[in-house]
């Protein structure tokens, strides 16, 4: 049952979450649960801890707290005596340092957010509305049948029509024994009950149950979590899946295939120290200090060991082919200001002190950083001015690379004078964003997952609508799109069916209504962007089911009917506000829980037709002998056999089928199809009929 998965949820997520820390309490310092944590303990935190609580920096060195996990944002943020507070979830990404608790449990910022996710929104799944129906029907008619019966039955036996086997008349006014009346009447009341009794559905519960729970287990062999028992059957309804790009349709395994430097292109493999050395010392410069990843490089002179986001990896790697010392380059320069990378913007910014000055170095989305660029470097290291036909041939070659579905990163930086850097405010310091010198372009490949274009096509196939969200260049988007088989190169590629998150968030909510059912890649948007489409398609009637890994899609992912969280990539945010969690965040999973979704659906509308059979049989029959004859040919004791082995038995043979390919054939049901449908009728009377 639910209650039961919550529990065992509720016990993995203590286990795993029970982290020992050190705490200095009472003068006195010891090791203890997190749990255990009271407002006033101080904490020291190193590097690779997880902040255990809210609170307040007290002391430290050079500390730089990874709050990815709260507000997706994947730049280290330092902490000092100006910005001291520290959240709880978070990690130690550099430095070291000592909190006080001010805050634990539900009242952290964690907690709080924690509390909003699982909150139920109190909307029923299409299947639980189709379920109330059909009891309510079935529990109606099984009453009335009763109530006939009832009426029947008395108005015989007290008027004299009800007789016995040996053909003398049952109640005989004025003559018959109050006890013997009251007995007569005590047996036709019992079988009207008995009657209601088979009549209302009470074994359907337990039949949705078993097929839930049967195919909650076996989803788990094809890589799929359930979190919550009624998404099962949710998934099976599903007119159209939202789909992230990055790591759900594609590999994640970038590598840069191309790269565009002082205005050149030139092979990924390239020594651009070779070409130009002046304008290569300040791309690298770029490339090693402005990134979350790290390089170590072994005693042994073995391969180096790179860290980061893939797309982190994929630059970095890179540097290190064209000649970049990542050690020596960062001793060389210090960090005076960080941008964290922000999905709005699309692109992330520091500032580094050299011997040359102090550069402002950008990167992020091509055509947005060059937008900001007012000139660019040559050969000799010169600054060029940025004219139209420059500016043109740049455009061109980011169009090129996305049209080839290259991720396409663009490095920029300008000088500024270290006299206009705030000494005492450093940390709201807003770095230059215009009039940039671009310094390179790089196309950065990422694969088609295998199997993805069959998974899109089984989808297609069985009526159900594959979009992609993606915060990637359209280009890129339209490409990847091609060639996962979610857009077809025959069709229309173009607004409305493609389109920037911009765009879509703009529009008034009747406009992205009307548009909403058309679109089929959304480019360069944001998570906002996709909760606002989300919207739209529930407002339109569909059932939504979304991927998603960040923090930042938790709205989305909540507000679906299935929010499906990727279990590699995913943080924890994201884990718990889906409703199935995809192990290997792989899109193939994703269809094969739509499979398994269908199944549950299908083997519960055979359960209630199996069901109706036996109960209309069942009333037909009494009804007719009744009206008849005065007496019904089943009695109590055998209708409530007859419901027992049906609620039993037959729920567990129905409810454990597996499902089979043909269900990836027929069309979803979405929210306005009823559970009974015309053939299911068709079928009973003919069964009934004949019985």
């Amino acid at each position: 049952s639910d209650y039961r998965q919550s529990l065992q949820f509720q016990h993995l997520n203590e286990e795993k979450q029970n982290i020992q820390v050190e705490v200095l309490r009472g003068g006195k310092r010891f090791r203890t649960s997190i749990f255990d944590l009271v407002v006033g303990d101080v904490v020291p935190l190193n590097i690779g801890d997880q902040v255990p609580a809210d609170g307040i920096l007290i002391s430290g060195h050079s500390l730089a707290i990874d709050e990815s996990s709260m507000t997706g944002e994947s730049k280290t943020v330092h902490k000092d005596q100006k910005a001291p507070f520290l959240m709880s979830g978070c990690k130690v990404a550099d430095g070291y340092g000592s909190m006080l608790v001010t805050g634990v449990g539900i009242n952290t910022e964690w907690g709080q957010l924690m509390a909003n996710l699982s909150e139920d929104n109190g909307e029923e799944t299409p299947l639980q509305v189709r379920l109330n129906g059909v009891a309510t029907f079935i529990g109606m008619v099984g009453l009335s049948v009763a109530g006939v019966v009832l009426g029947v039955l008395a108005i015989r036996y007290f008027t004299g029509h009800t007789k016995n086997p040996d053909g003398t008349v049952q109640f005989r006014a004025g003559t018959t024994g109050l006890k013997q009346g009251f007995m007569g009447a005590i047996r036709i009341l019992t079988i009207a009950v008995t009657i209601v009794v088979v009549a209302v559905p009470e074994g359907l519960p337990l039949a949705v149950t078993l097929t839930l729970a049967y195919s909650m287990r076996k989803m788990m062999l094809d890589k799929a979590l359930v979190r919550r028992l009624s998404s099962c059957e949710t998934m099976g309804s599903a007119t159209t899946i939202c789909s992230d790009k990055t790591g759900t349709l594609t590999l994640n395994k970038m590598t840069v295939v191309e790269a565009h430097f002082i205005g050149t292109r030139l092979d990924p493999c390239d020594d651009v120290r070779a070409i130009s050395s002046s304008s290569a010392a300040l791309l690298i410069e770029g490339i090693a200090q402005n990134t979350t990843g790290t390089v170590f490089l072994p005693e042994d002179g073995g391969a180096a060991d790179v860290t980061g986001s893939p797309t982190e990896k994929a630059i970095l790697s890179w540097g290190l082919k064209i000649g970049m010392d990542f050690n020596d380059v960062r001793s060389k320069s210090s960090v005076l200001h960080v941008f964290p990378f922000n999905s709005e913007k699309k692109r992330g910014g520091v500032a580094v002190q050299s011997d040359t000055g102090v550069h402002i170095h950008w990167k992020g989305a091509a055509e947005l950083v060059l937008s900001s660029c007012k000139s660019w470097l040559s050969l000799d290291g010169s600054v060029q001015p940025m004219g139209a036909q420059k500016r043109n041939e740049y455009k061109k070659s980011i169009e090129d690379m996305a049209k080839s579905s290259l991720r396409c990163v663009a490095f920029a930086y300008c000088q500024c004078d270290i006299e206009k850097i705030p000494k005492e405010d450093i940390a709201d310091w807003k770095l230059p964003e215009e009039d940039l010198t671009l310094l390179g372009i790089v196309g950065i490949k990422d694969p088609c997952r295998p199997g993805v274009r069959s998974a899109v096509q089984l989808c297609k196939n069985a009526g159900v609508k594959v979009r992609m969200v993606t915060g990637d260049n359209i280009e890129t988007a339209k490409a990847i799109a091609l060639e996962c088989g979610i857009l077809d190169a025959n069709g229309v590629i173009s607004e409305p069916f493609v389109i920037e998150g911009k765009a879509f968030r703009e529009m008034s909510e009747i406009a992205r209504g009307e548009i909403a059912d058309k679109i089929t890649v959304m480019g360069r948007s944001s998570p906002n962007d996709k909760l606002l489409l989300v919207q739209a398609l529930k407002r339109k009637g569909h059932v939504v089911a979304v991927t998603g890994d960040g923090t930042n899609d938790a709205p989305a992912l909540h507000e679906a009917d299935i929010g499906l969280a990727m279990g590699m990539s995913g943080t924890e945010v994201a884990k718990e506000s889906s409703d199935i969690i995809i192990l290997d965040d792989d899109f193939t999973s994703v269809v094969k829980v739509v499979r398994w979704g269908r199944s549950v659906y299908a083997n519960i509308q055979k359960f209630i037709q199996f069901q109706l059979t036996v109960n209309v049989a069942a009333l037909v029959i009494n009804v007719i002998a009744a009206v008849s004859s005065g007496d019904v040919p089943l009695n109590a004791v055998e209708l409530l056999w007859v419901n027992l082995i049906m609620d039993t038995l037959g729920a567990l043979a129905l409810a454990t089928e597996p499902p089979t390919d043909n269900l990836m054939k027929r069309q979803p049901v979405g929210r306005r199809e009823p559970l009974v449908t015309n053939i299911m009728w068709r079928n009973l009377f003919v069964q009934v009929e004949f019985a």
